[in-house]
């Protein structure tokens, strides 16, 4: 044994091959922590001394390669400042070339995901070969920073340049067939080869028939491209990569430019100017808050796998009312393998639900993400009916009916009567409250919510809503079946609104003072998406539905009266008293009219302007800083009180609730993150200023008086 580590081993062979094995103990998966980059540098000084090697194996004992650096160290890490972050870097660049100028030819068995730093690790090799189900990719853009450890060095060196810049920017997943194809890896083969493979590419390459000598030399030397190839390379590039990436995510521009930077250079200036770019992005606000997201993403994930092991698998489920919400329930249950029976009492609503179905279907084939084999294949996971007679042997039930008590009640009492005693009931309600819902059920406590977000197939989360009397087992396998579903759980409390309706009422309600106060929709619109928001609040209520929204504002008034109930007519009650709707019937705060794809396009309408003129109560003028405090203080307060009420269990579930639900602008973290980077006090004292002149929408809760007093915050600052 050359060397033995808590995570790294290096063993020499008969053969006089070295192999070096990741395989971090009491881990599931290997990442690259500070204490495991300090057992490789100790591996790699190990590889140094020894004599006589004639080749080196980097190999992982884990069903991934390594899933990349150890994200849970960059918040406290970066913490400290851009001087630690830059020799850090410069640490790690040295390891990292010792292991591409040992004096032996090397290799890379890449059993399967390699990511970030990983991928980082088996860029400097001189040769690759991985498993056909393995992945490899840099993904660090996506967390608001680059590639920091050779990725924008040695890839360009290794596939081009335009190759480089499109897995960077991107952030991509690539599949074996893809890395080969462009140059990235040297071979293909079963995992059961891998061994084989690199130890034949290493006898070739010492016999002289493979040249590693001049693969490093390609490496480390400038990129082979003369002036007018740079230039239609990176300035093209950059133009279109921050049309997609948008003026809030700088990382996927910045990384082209240290490829650009770099392109001309030797391979430790080259990794200077990456090292010097790293540390700056690493430095933003972006960062923090992207890198926030994932431990926050983490939490709940950990979170939905501890109910989940509580839970036995859902085999069978159901949807009772089919149309567009069922349909779209029905689809994501067959294609991630749950059979589903679809319910509905009319013959025209069934076949409704199976033809939004099969055009989700249709568009994953067109996508060429299913064979139509395989979408006819998952088709027969649906099973329409019109009778309960296959609900005997069903799991548990999504009742998704029109969101009216009376008829939910009617459905919930009627389908418990012939399910099995142990089916779990859930109901898609978006407003309506579990404890009222389960007043009549003989077993409430096999019932819970189970609130959907529109469109289902791209929404990706799922509020999983406890009552009073909902037992444990049944928020275990709703949580089971949610991520079966391909969809992120999160488990609230009920209230009118639960967690993600509450948050965002008060946010339609700031928009509606905003109208009384005489600001124009149009440019409120405009500010909030320059903000970071996919859709600015008239838009999105448009989306939504005028009807849907009167409606669930009615919910939030009676539930929060002192806060969320209004005098006189809002601009939202005015639109739906014109019945104007939205995009239901291609008119409210804006017209529509069908793009060239056949989707609905707005445009602007001077109806809507007059109409909006109703509810002007005085004409002022409002900075975009006025109109972005009169939209986000209420969301973040309510967001507040729905902490401090124990309707949410912790700031992680309930900003990713808000990003997942509804959007919020993930580089800002969720709306306790948006807090904290204000400063608890500063966002009180605006606060309360706003609440002087707009009552108790804007109102500070006590407690959150009492964080600014004591100088605390949601999250700790620079928190692992």
């Amino acid at each position: 044994m050359i060397y033995q580590g808590n995570a790294i081993t290096v063993a020499r062979g008969d053969d006089d091959i070295a192999t070096l094995t990741f395989d971090l103990k009491d881990e599931s998966v290997n990442k690259l922590s500070s204490a495991v980059v300090s057992e490789l540098e100790e591996a790699v000084n190990a590889l140094q001394s020894e004599s006589g090697l004639k080749g080196l194996i980097l190999t992982s004992a884990k069903e991934a390669f390594i899933v990349g650096a150890d994200i849970t160290e960059f918040q406290s890490m970066f913490g400290k400042g851009d001087d630690f972050v830059s020799d850090m870097l410069k640490r790690v660049h040295s390891i990292f070339n010792a292991i591409e100028d040992l004096a032996f030819p090397t290799v890379t068995a890449i059993n399967g995901l390699a990511l970030g730093g990983g991928c980082e690790v088996l860029l400097t090799t001189d040769f690759r070969v991985m498993g056909e189900k393995a992945k490899i990719g840099l993904p660090e853009t996506k967390l608001g920073i680059i590639p920091g450890w050779g990725g924008c060095v040695r890839l360009p060196r290794l596939i081009g340049a335009d190759n480089a810049i499109e897995w960077i920017s991107g952030g991509t997943e690539n599949k074996a067939d893809a890395a080969l194809k462009m140059g990235a890896v040297d071979a293909v083969v079963p995992n059961s080869e891998l061994d084989a493979a690199a130890r034949d590419i290493l006898e070739r390459a010492n016999t002289g028939e493979l040249d590693y000598q001049a693969r490093r030399d390609e490496k480390k030397g400038p990129l082979k491209l003369n002036a007018i190839e740079q230039m239609m390379a990176f300035e093209t590039a950059k133009g279109y990569v921050k049309g997609v990436a948008g003026p809030h995510y700088p990382a996927p521009v910045e990384a082209i430019k240290v490829i650009q930077k770099g392109a001309g250079e030797s391979r430790e200036r080259a990794q200077q100017i990456e090292a010097a770019a790293f540390a700056k992005m690493a430095m933003t606000d972006v960062a923090y808050n992207l890198v926030g997201l994932f431990m926050n993403d983490q939490v709940v994930k950990k979170k939905a796998g501890k109910y989940e092991k509580q839970s036995q698998p859902v085999k069978q489920t159901a949807v009772l009312g089919a149309g567009i919400m069922g349909g779209g329930i029905a689809y994501q249950s067959a294609s991630k393998g749950t059979p589903i029976l679809m319910k509905d009492i009319k013959d025209e609503a069934i076949e409704l639900g199976l033809k939004e179905a099969r055009k989700l279907f249709a568009k994953q084939v067109e996508r060429k993400k299913l064979t139509t084999e395989q979408m006819a294949e998952k088709l027969t996971n649906i099973r329409p009916t019109l009778s309960y007679g296959d609900f005997g042997n069903v799991d548990l039930v999504v009742e998704a009916v029109v969101e009216n008590p009376k008829v939910k009640d009617a459905v919930l009492t009627e389908v418990e009567g012939v399910v099995s005693e142990d089916t779990i009931l859930t109901s898609n309600t978006s407003t309506i409250s579990i404890n009222r819902l389960a007043q009549n059920l003989k077993r409430p406590e096999n019932f819970c919510g189970m609130h959907f977000f529109n469109p289902v197939h791209r929404m990706p989360l799922v509020e999983v809503i406890r009552g009073e009397k909902t037992g444990d087992a049944a928020v275990a396998a709703t949580v089971a079946y949610t991520r079966a579903m391909g969809k992120t759980p999160i488990v609230v409390n009920d209230c009118p609104g639960f967690l993600v309706n509450r948050v965002l009422f008060p946010y339609f309600g700031g928009f509606s003072f905003l109208m009384e106060h005489g600001a124009d929709f149009q440019h409120v619109d405009k500010v909030m998406e320059k903000f970071g928001w996919p859709m600015g609040p008239a838009y999105l209520l448009d989306v939504v539905g005028l009807d849907t929204a009167v409606h669930a504002n009615e919910v939030m008034a009676e539930g929060f009266p002192d806060r969320m109930a209004r005098e006189g007519k809002t601009a939202i009650q005015v639109m739906f008293d014109n019945d104007r709707l939205g995009q239901k019937n291609d008119k409210g705060f804006y017209a529509y009219e069908e793009d060239k794809k056949g989707k609905p396009k707005k445009v602007s309408d001077d109806k809507a302007y007059a109409l909006v003129k109703e509810v002007v109560n005085e004409q002022k003028e409002f900075s975009d800083d006025d109109i972005i405090a009169r939209m986000m203080v209420p969301l973040c307060l309510e967001t507040v009180r729905c902490l401090e009420d124990g309707i949410v269990d912790s700031p992680a579930e309930a900003d990713m609730a808000l990003i997942y639900g509804i959007g919020f602008p993930p580089f800002r973290g969720g709306a306790l993150r948006y807090i904290d980077a204000m400063g608890v006090a500063e966002f009180v004292e605006l606060a309360e200023g706003l609440a002087k002149e707009l009552g108790p929408l804007y109102a500070p809760t006590d407690k959150l008086r009492q964080m600014a007093q004591n100088n605390e915050r949601f999250y700790a600052a620079n928190a692992q």
